[in-house]
């Protein structure tokens, strides 16, 4: 477990994760852009293809796991499901979130809710499709967020997963690194104010089991398949699962 690099060692990872995001929130939209060169828009979309392509339900209900400001959820609307549900532990991200459905007049369409993946207050086989960008490294259990997950797909049901991981090759694997360990903290502790939510950025990539290795978790958690596709030289992957 990659514990944050914040105050109370007396705190799990869930707490001190959800007091870092409602520190950053107000400016957690303008980092991504900043810290992605607009990039993630491109590997949300991609994302949203790979998924487009695999599922076999129309008019679906979607869960978006570590919405966030709901980004994610928003672009899921191009699958056409009937109801997307956000969920994400940090009450000041989804205040953002929920602001942007209000504005895009998507209320009742996109619901974003307070809660917990290691303990979804939803019932088994209740989704057709789950999607979560950029949050697995942020589960307190990795496995018991998964697993979570999947309790509440329905048979068949998809997840798409997207999330950061290491180059393999020179010089791209040493250009990452530098990038995460020195310019991400940089950068936002100017413009978050924050001196170490993007210190943690590097830590909780560096530690996570990328690639093959969450492949692996996947199926250990019960899905039946798993595929992985590296984008941008392998800066981020994206990873479909079915159940």
């Amino acid at each position: 477990m990659v514990v944050t690099p914040y105050s109370n060692a007396s705190e799990g990872k869930r707490e001190q994760v959800e007091q870092m995001f409602n520190d950053i929130a107000f400016r957690y939209d303008l980092l991504n852009h900043l810290l992605s060169f607009g990039i993630h828009n491109i590997w949300r979309k991609k994302a949203i293809r790979l998924l487009n392509s695999r599922l076999q339900t129309p008019d679906s209900l979607l869960l978006d796991v570590a919405t966030g400001t709901a980004d994610f959820a928003i672009d899921a609307l191009k699958l056409n499901p009937r109801k997307i549900i956000g969920i994400d532990i940090s009450e000041d991200m989804l205040a953002i979130g929920r602001k942007k459905i209000q504005e895009k007049n998507l209320t009742g369409i996109v619901d974003l809710v307070k809660a917990d993946t290691e303990n979804l207050p939803f019932p088994e086989n209740h989704f057709d499709t789950a999607t979560v960008g950029f949050g697995v490294r942020n589960f307190e259990s990795l496995e018991k967020g998964l697993s979570e997950i999947r309790r509440t797909l329905k048979k068949d049901g998809t997840l798409a997963v997207l999330e950061f991981s290491i180059p393999e090759k020179f010089p791209m694997k040493q250009l990452f690194y530098f990038y995460l360990k020195y310019y991400c903290p940089l950068l936002g502790k100017i413009i978050s104010k924050n001196p170490v939510a993007y210190t943690y950025l590097f830590e909780s990539v560096r530690n996570f089991p990328y690639g093959e290795k969450f492949k692996r978790k996947l199926l250990d958690c019960g899905f039946s398949q798993a595929t992985v596709h590296p984008q941008t030289f392998g800066i981020v992957t994206i990873y479909i699962a079915k159940k």
